[in-house]
């Protein structure tokens, strides 16, 4: 393949790192890459890539430097140098106050930061389903978003550079609550001989139906006001104690259901017994 889009410099080759390398050779970019273990280039040198000798000597290689590695800690121990000219690219998980700090670090030795967030697996990457979110000053990010659609959708989020790092977390607590929800129920069916994969149609369902709910109660924490057209904080509440106390009966961990429900009672106590769920935000704003 002739490379002759704009070269991208690409540092950590882990399963996402690789994967980004991949996909801007296979974009038709010059690729340098750099990895603390060489051995893990030998599959994207074969592919076209050029294996830099150091950090330092891929980042002078090309305008635009990619990071994927660990945290924010490694990254800042890799971008060792000036950056003079140089856009820096963090897709690495971290922080948004490490992701700000960053952003000055790398403005006080010459370069321009955008931090983002990969909402994908490795395996997407390069396709229009990778999802990668970016934040930073928008014209920095508009001046490299061709090169960028490489490694898949672009979204940018806002001009602070915490922005991405923010969504990604808040992504990660909508993700995680999914899961364990899906599990637990699994637990609870499980007891009476039900396979999780027997659940799939109907937990398939429900998960819909909530997703079809978020617009309106997204509406509701933006405004505080909190509709109970689907059910009150209090009948919610009486469905959740039924949950405890046939976990309890079962043999499966309710600690979960206990955690929703205490959050729930709160909100209630605070004067939300008769609005809607969506009042719990109220106790999530909170310390």
């Amino acid at each position: 393949m002739m490379h002759t889009g704009t070269p991208v410099t690409v540092l950590g080759l882990g399963l996402m790192g690789g994967a980004l390398a991949r996909a801007f050779l296979d974009a038709g970019h010059p690729t340098i890459v750099w990895n603390r273990t060489t051995a893990k280039a030998d599959d994207i040198v074969a592919r076209g890539a050029v294996l830099a000798e150091s950090a330092a000597a891929a980042i002078t290689a090309a305008p635009l430097v990619v990071v994927c590695v660990s945290n924010h800690d490694a990254v800042a121990a890799i971008l060792d140098g000036p950056l003079d000219g140089r856009t820096v690219v963090n897709l690495s998980s971290g922080t948004p106050s490490r992701a700000r700090a960053l952003a000055e670090e790398v403005a006080r030795r010459g370069g321009a930061y955008l931090d983002g967030g990969i909402m994908a697996v490795p395996e997407a990457v390069g396709s229009a389903d990778a999802v990668v979110a970016y934040s930073g000053p928008r014209p920095l990010y508009e001046a490299h978003a061709s090169t960028l659609s490489s490694i898949g959708t672009g979204l940018h989020l806002g001009d602070d550079p915490g922005l991405a790092s923010l969504h990604e977390m808040a992504t990660l607590v909508l993700m995680w609550g999914l899961l364990d929800g899906f599990l637990n129920g699994a637990a609870i069916l499980g007891t009476a001989g039900v396979s999780a994969t027997a659940y799939l149609p109907l937990a398939r369902t429900a998960i819909d139906t909530v997703a079809g709910w978020l617009p309106d109660y997204a509406r509701q924490a933006d405004h505080g006001i909190y509709s109970s057209d689907d059910g009150t904080l209090d009948t919610h509440l009486a469905a959740m104690a039924n949950v405890i106390e046939e976990s309890e009966t079962l043999g499966v961990n309710a600690e979960l259901a206990r955690l929703v429900k205490a959050l729930a009672e709160r909100a209630a106590s605070a004067g939300h017994g008769a609005s809607g769920y969506a009042a719990l935000v109220e106790q999530f704003r909170r310390p």
